[in-house]
């Protein structure tokens, strides 16, 4: 029997990069899983291979989130598990970053985890409980130079996260949040989004204590035991998935 045989999740952002792992992973310890994301043509493709449930979900609209809920209900009868992981990169300095492209990335990273936990609330209460899976950041801990607006959503969404397991937990409903370094994935690679950074990528690397870059199935592991019932008595807590990257000064 699976790890998660019974339960009904939703993964936000799960067309490809650490939703993709997310999907594959909770899928293959036995959960129902429906796949949220707004790459149509890729979502329908692995929700296909993997027997999970597509659904259109643009994370900071309202209205989607109110379908993806129907889906979920309709399909599956309940839902135990929210994967918030829909999340987007920019690198710019503050000096050149314009409101707009501010507004763009906290209405996706931070109101989008905020409309999520809020659609769940109901469905998971009358399920009886369930888990809530936030995903920050290595840079909710620490800020970096051009990413001003990432690590201020990054940030905010521990503070979301603790108040949720604060309000929810009367309700068996858990909260907590997963913080990936350095993990390959297309925001990671894409060398619009990590040209002039001013780091040594390769030596940053090295120096880290499990000196390689982590996969996107590193973070789907520490997701699994969020999502599963071996974590029954953590809330409002945070894991880091980091290679040891924030573990002391010499990384």
């Amino acid at each position: 029997m699976g790890r998660l045989e019974g339960k009904v999740a939703l993964i936000t952002g799960g067309a490809r990069g650490i939703g993709e792992a997310h999907v594959r992973r909770f899928t293959a310890e036995g959960a129902r899983v429906i796949l949220g994301d707004i790459r149509d043509e890729q979502g329908a493709a692995l929700a296909s291979a993997t027997g999970a449930t597509y659904v259109h979900l643009d994370v900071a609209n309202a209205h989607d989130w109110a379908h993806a809920i129907d889906v979920t209900l309709n399909t599956h009868g309940t839902l135990n598990v929210l994967v918030n992981n829909a999340g987007v990169l920019q690198h710019r300095s503050i000096s050149d970053m314009t409101e707009a492209d501010l507004r763009h990335i906290l209405d996706i990273n931070l109101v989008g985890h905020w409309l999520g936990i809020k659609a769940v609330i109901e469905p998971m209460k009358a399920a009886g409980g369930g888990s809530i899976i936030n995903t920050s950041s290595t840079e909710g801990y620490a800020g970096a130079a051009g990413r001003s607006a990432y690590s201020a959503s990054k940030f905010a969404i521990r503070g979301i996260t603790k108040a949720a397991a604060q309000e929810l937990g009367r309700f068996g409903i858990r909260a907590n949040s997963l913080h990936p370094g350095a993990i390959v994935t297309p925001l990671t690679t894409d060398p619009e989004l990590t040209a002039d950074v001013g780091l040594d990528i390769d030596g940053f690397i090295a120096s880290l204590p499990l000196a390689r870059w982590g996969q996107p199935e590193d973070v789907a592991g520490a997701a699994i035991f969020l999502a599963s019932d071996e974590s029954a008595y953590c809330t409002g807590t945070e894991i880091l998935v980091d290679g040891g990257m924030l573990s002391g000064p010499g990384c």
